[in-house]
């Protein structure tokens, strides 16, 4: 027999079986986050304090621990200084290694959508002026992928069990009205399922269905947390054929390189 496999790239064939059940809970009681903040430390009794169906409580193996990326961020100290629009667009530009695209509002101001430090591309470059102090603005973390693992670590010496964990932010998708969460750190998660050679129920070979784990689960907790309800994070239970011992090589894995990127430069048509 095979061994399953335990990196966090794709998974050959997909995960062992769907997930029949998901369930998924944000906890009440998580503290305010301040810089410096010990992040694991205070979501620690939010956690252990979860109540599940079967009588079950706090975390268990194969448990996606599922952070905002605000909290993570304010705990790392990335809070700065905007105390005005102009102010806030040198942030912006800051933040910005590639302007994606522009468009100008009637008052003046410009949405700019642009590829950032993390490699994402987003919105003013994933820098956030709500819920922080008047005058200031949040940057996402330096290095999420490092936040996840920390996070990890932490939860893991406190709970004694080791849960994937993933920090998200919002973002929107080309053709797409609204945004979604996904995973823009990841530890111990298998971030895509590659179903690519398996056969349809017409057996035809599936030839570039490639599913991003990550972000499924990044948008199936964000049902249940949300900066508006004040939870910043879930834990989604259901998916521990997607959790791994190992940390992993992070979300920045799920980043198209430019080659393979159709919305990098858009197609020539003559």
């Amino acid at each position: 027999m095979s061994e399953a496999p335990t990196g966090p790239g794709p998974v050959p064939g997909g995960p062992t079986a769907p997930a029949a059940l998901l369930l998924a809970q944000a906890p009440d009681g998580v503290p305010r986050i301040t810089s410096g903040a010990d992040l694991a430390a205070l979501l620690t009794p939010a956690l252990a304090a979860l109540a599940w169906p079967d009588g079950s409580t706090g975390l268990a193996e194969g448990d996606v621990v599922v952070v905002a990326s605000k909290v993570v961020a304010k705990a790392e100290g990335r809070l700065v200084a905007a105390r005005d629009a102009a102010e806030r667009d040198r942030v912006i530009a800051g933040e910005t290694v590639r302007v994606v695209a522009e468009r100008p509002h009637p008052d003046g101001s410009v949405l700019r959508i642009v590829e950032n430090r993390q490699g994402l591309v987003m919105a003013a470059a994933g820098v956030d002026a709500s819920d922080v102090p008047a005058g200031t603005a949040l940057l996402l973390p330096e290095d999420p992928d490092a936040s996840a693992r920390r996070l990890r670590r932490g939860l893991h010496a406190r709970l004694g069990v080791r849960p994937g964990v993933l920090v998200t932010d919002t973002a929107g998708r080309p053709w797409r009205r609204g945004v979604v969460d996904m995973a823009i750190g990841a530890a111990g998660v298998r971030l895509l399922a590659d179903h690519r050679g398996r056969r349809d129920a017409y057996g035809r070979a599936l030839q570039t269905t490639v599913v991003s784990l990550a972000d499924e689960i990044a948008a199936a907790a964000d049902l249940v947390k949300g900066k508006v309800a004040g939870r910043p994070v879930a834990v989604v239970r259901g998916m521990g054929q997607a959790v791994s011992a190992e940390d992993g090589d992070g979300a920045r894995e799920l980043i198209r390189p430019p080659e393979e990127d159709l919305f990098r430069r858009g197609t020539p048509t003559g």
